[in-house]
């Protein structure tokens, strides 16, 4: 599909560029920097949505609509389960994007993106929906359903993926390599569902905080291999080291990173999590104080 020209110029004013500014001393910037460019939709008045990578540890956080008015934004919740982020844009009360059934999506359905490229640029990229099942990435990540589809994503992550009727249905947060998986996006359910406790309390309520110890971990011939540690993470302090491959977690095998996750995400933030570990062909137990995402990156 070619996204039409009228629909997407109707569509521009829901869309926002973010600046944001983050301190050195943010335990995110070593892996996401001090300075990001990001991009956005709002999704009723004076709320808007992009992903959390964008803004973690933001302290100025700048909103430019395509007309070139600007403002300060807040951070209003940061889910780190789905990826997504909901930020305050204060005074702006002007349209809004109309939110879709992103359950509702099919394989093959044409989908569009538009990104920001600058404060006031805005670009556009069309393609259709490839794949719409489980997604793990390297940073202890996974969705049970994410939506990859053909269109590149043209600018920032954050962007807004709509339908062919207008109707958000994600928002774009990665560039993927593969033949026919250009952008993955993290469905609108995942905001839809919980917007209440998200825009009131910041979280999801009732959802105990899951184990996290700081790892990128890439999949390798005997388990899962430790390709990076969050600096002075809980899996940095144990001792954990880049290239130990993990074949166990609370002494479950693992062969994936699925694995990895799903072990690893049955204890709740804060508990200690045993990692088997194979190094220079030694087999070593290491214990890990896990903690609470959110909390570290706070």
């Amino acid at each position: 599909m070619d996204a039409v020209i009228g629909l997407v110029r109707a569509l521009l004013p829901v869309t926002l560029a973010f600046r944001v500014q983050i301190p050195s001393a943010h335990p995110s910037v070593a892996i996401l920097g001090d300075e990001r460019m990001g991009s956005g939709v709002m999704v009723e008045s004076g709320i808007a949505l992009t992903v959390n990578y964008v803004v973690i540890g933001g302290r100025s956080i700048q909103a430019t609509f395509p007309d070139g008015a600007c403002c300060a934004a807040e951070i209003l919740a940061q889910d780190f389960e789905s990826g997504l982020a909901v930020l305050r844009i204060p005074g702006r009360t002007g349209p809004a994007a109309i939110l879709g059934d992103s359950r509702a999506l099919k394989r093959g359905q044409e989908v569009f993106i538009v990104g920001s490229t600058g404060a006031t640029e805005r670009r556009v990229s069309n393609g259709v929906v490839t794949d719409l099942g489980p997604f793990d990435a390297y940073w202890e990540y996974m969705l049970e359903s994410a939506i990859q589809s053909s269109a590149i994503n043209p600018g920032f992550g954050g962007g807004p993926l709509f339908d062919n009727r207008g109707r958000l249905l994600g928002i774009t947060s990665l560039s993927l390599g593969q033949v026919g998986r250009f952008s993955l996006a993290i469905p609108a359910h995942l905001f839809s569902d919980h917007r209440e406790d998200l825009v009131r309390f910041g979280r999801v309520q009732g959802r105990a905080p899951r184990a996290w110890i700081g790892i990128y971990a890439e999949p390798a011939a005997k388990g899962v291999t430790v390709a990076g540690l969050v600096p002075d993470g809980p899996a940095a302090r144990a001792g954990v080291r880049e290239g130990d491959v993990i074949a166990a977690v609370s002494f479950s095998g693992v062969s994936t990173r699925e694995e990895v996750y799903r072990q690893l995400w049955r204890q709740r933030a804060g508990a200690i999590v045993r990692l088997g570990i194979l190094r220079d062909e030694e087999r070593l137990t290491l214990e890990v104080q896990s903690a609470d995402r959110a909390e570290f990156y706070r």
